[in-house]
């Protein structure tokens, strides 16, 4: 009766939304690999599509998410979702929204966001068995736009403030270590190329399952959509990817976008806390949460507050605030939205200004041979009589900003000399050819732009610097260059000494020591030496814990980590002859394949324990998509990780793999003609 109800519901709910959507309008046109390709006469349509198709390839996430941004998780995962519950109504998200998105956001996204959402109801409504929590449908505008803030609030590291205020420990420096997770980005214009074209590589590492995994679709409208890119679940529009006129890529960086307020109480009056010579009081707020006690949910309550800089915890030592810009912003959806369908670099950077994205470099190539690079971010202007890596005062006016820089103040690199521009979540200030490099005098030091290289940015601008031109074969050569530079350049650890060991002196590693040091750094499947550092970086990671910072690792932590991989490998591989592709494995469903790659090697990957000793890859290379402009037009390739589909009885579950562990791609084009006629299935959303 309760599921009848249900589908009644939602699908009056469901009616109401879509009253201005005709799904018959809309063709979903899957390709060999089921990559959707959606066509229709409006954006809102295409939007529409987008969700049916995603929602027939991966539900699952699109609800996981949507569930984590509006404090529904514990509901469908018990009590390892009341941390995401809690960060959702935390932020005041829910708030956000109501001051916000009437006034904010345009008439045109609005009725984006409101076919995405016509579009996952309709799928919710016709296949009810797949829902997870009813209570999250129909999900409304409010519920997209909530979990858009969780997301990149989380992008902002406020979660980790979270935690670390959580658990009294406010000693916190975000370590490089805790975010490996990069990308890489590189572009080359014809002064650089031999053919005269333009290449754009967009080149993703990110998880390769769960909510900020990539989905590959191709949209297009009458209304000026074109475009094929990839998406997290739950996204509406295209966040990465090419149209007809331009290409753009996204890596992380780090600059300091937030920042912690210790309160000054009262000495008497609860709850007031004083800034300059006056007092406030802190606005009580309580999370709603779901506890279950032996498998019986218990309602309960966990406290925060609301003070001027922000949402606010007490802990042991006192009260204290978080601040940071994506608190306060809910354009960001919309920004990528209009990106998608800009015409030229002009239109693109004018879009930018809108200062809705939190943070993400931005890497771009266009059919008219621009190029450009810029670390991208709502980045606070601050007071310059503090230190604002630590925590700062909460008790004056003086460290509460209220202003981002401009665009235009950012680094950036327009159409360089050099002919080319790469990052690799390493600094901003050395992305091009030495004369073009944005000069890291001309930027304040509070705003806490990286410093750092990295293997992967040594080893690209090795790479770059070998050619004086370059052709489309050296431009994937590079792309899919998988070696270490020497000497090792880990910016999270020093491990150098690993190259100084005399191997004369410790007979029983001996041939380790000799095996990893004669390597020639490359990360191949085959590979002995690549297989042996694999699992001796894995062993070194509870030395690295320990370590302080700047995590330089002395003699002796090697040396045992060197012993314990001698008899890790003994032990789960009876034998010290071990490749890269024995221990390390790309794992779907039942397909166990090996695969290439380590941490910070061009081709980065990140594994966890498997079994048997085995270890699987669950991060790292993950979207790819390769643009060429040519005159008569773009030409593109792409690959993903697994496939389309996420369920293991889809041809699409994993269809990619070997392409994705042979270093290859899959032509892709933007024609609608060439799309229909090669099409394996169309149809509309049903």
């Amino acid at each position: 009766m309760r599921i009848l109800i249900f589908l009644f519901i939602n699908n009056l709910l469901f009616q109401s939304l879509l009253s201005q959507i005709d799904p018959t309008n809309i063709d979903i046109v899957r390709d060999d690999y089921g990559v959707p390709h959606i066509f229709a006469k409006t954006d809102a349509e295409v939007a529409y599509g987008l969700a049916w198709a995603h929602a027939e390839d991966d539900f699952k996430t699109i609800q996981i998410g949507y569930l984590a941004g509006n404090n529904l998780l514990s509901r469908h995962i018990g009590n390892l979702g009341l941390g995401a519950d809690f960060i959702s109504q935390f932020i005041g998200s829910d708030s956000l929204f109501d001051q916000k998105y009437k006034s904010e956001i345009s008439s045109e996204y609005k009725l984006i966001v409101k076919a995405y959402a016509a579009g996952l109801n309709s799928y919710a409504a016709k296949n009810p068995k797949e829902v997870f929590v009813k209570d999250l449908f129909p999900i409304t505008e409010k519920k997209m736009m909530r979990y858009a803030q969780l997301q990149l609030f989380i992008s902002s590291n406020g979660d980790k403030w979270v935690t670390r205020i959580i658990n009294n420990n406010l000693s916190y420096n975000l370590t490089k270590e805790e975010n490996q997770k990069g990308s890489n980005t590189f572009a080359f214009n014809s002064s650089k190329t031999k053919d005269g074209n333009t290449y754009l590589a967009i080149n993703t590492h990110q998880p390769l399952d769960g909510p900020v995994s990539w989905y590959e679709a191709h949209l297009c409208s009458e209304e000026g959509t074109n475009i094929l890119g990839a998406l997290f679940a739950g996204s509406p529009n295209i966040l990465i990817g090419a149209n007809e006129n331009l290409a753009w890529a996204h890596t992380v960086n780090q600059p300091d976008k937030t920042d912690v307020f210790a309160l000054e109480m009262h000495p008497e009056k609860k709850l007031e806390y004083r800034v300059d010579s006056a007092y406030f009081t802190l606005k009580k707020r309580n999370a709603k949460l779901r506890f279950k006690l032996l498998g019986i949910p218990i309602s309960i309550k966990k406290k925060f507050y609301n003070s001027i800089y922000g949402p606010t915890l007490k802990n042991k030592s006192g009260f204290y605030a978080i601040r940071t810009p994506a608190l306060f912003e809910i354009r960001a959806l919309e920004q990528w939205w209009r990106m998608n369908k800009a015409n030229n670099f002009s239109e693109f950077y004018e879009i930018l200004k809108m200062k809705a994205h939190p943070g993400y470099n931005i890497g771009y190539a266009d059919k008219n041979d621009t190029i450009f690079y810029i670390s991208n971010g709502l980045i606070p202007k601050r007071s310059n009589n503090y230190n604002w890596k630590s925590v700062v005062p909460g008790n004056t006016l003086e460290t509460l900003w209220t202003e981002n820089y401009n665009i235009e103040e950012l680094p950036q690199v327009l159409q360089p000399k050099s002919g080319y521009f790469y990052n690799a979540n390493h600094t901003p200030f050395r992305s091009s050819g030495k004369e073009d490099n944005p000069d890291q005098s001309n930027f304040n030091q509070n705003m806490g732009f990286e410093t750092y290289d990295n293997n992967r940015s040594t080893r690209l601008k090795e790479l770059i610097e070998g050619y004086e031109k370059l052709d489309y074969d050296d431009f994937k050569r590079i792309k899919y260059d998988n070696q270490y530079p020497k000497p090792y350049n880990f910016n999270w650890m020093d491990i150098s000494y690993l190259d100084k060991l005399e191997k004369n002196k410790y007979p029983e590693i001996r041939f380790l020591i000799e095996r990893i040091q004669t390597w020639d750094r490359k990360a191949d499947i085959n590979s002995l030496g690549a297989g042996s550092f694999a699992v001796l970086y894995d062993q070194l990671r509870p030395y690295y814990r320990k370590l302080p910072e700047p995590k330089i690792f002395p003699a002796s932590f090697i040396i045992e980590a060197l012993r314990k991989t001698k008899k890790y490998l003994l032990k789960y591989f009876n034998t010290t002859e071990v490749t890269l592709g024995d221990y390390q494995k790309l794992v779907r469903g039942a397909n166990e394949i090996p695969i290439f790659g380590l941490p910070d090697v061009i081709t980065a990957m990140s594994s966890r324990p498997y079994k048997d000793g085995k270890v699987k890859v669950v991060s790292g290379e993950s979207y790819i998509e390769l643009v060429k402009f040519t005159e008569k037009g773009p030409e593109i390739e792409s690959v993903i990780s697994y496939g389309s589909s996420d369920h293991p009885d889809s041809p699409h579950f994993n269809d990619q793999m070997n392409l994705y562990a042979n270093f290859k791609t899959k032509k892709m084009t933007l024609d609608k003609r060439s799309i229909y006629e090669n099409a394996k299935s169309i149809y509309h959303p049903k």
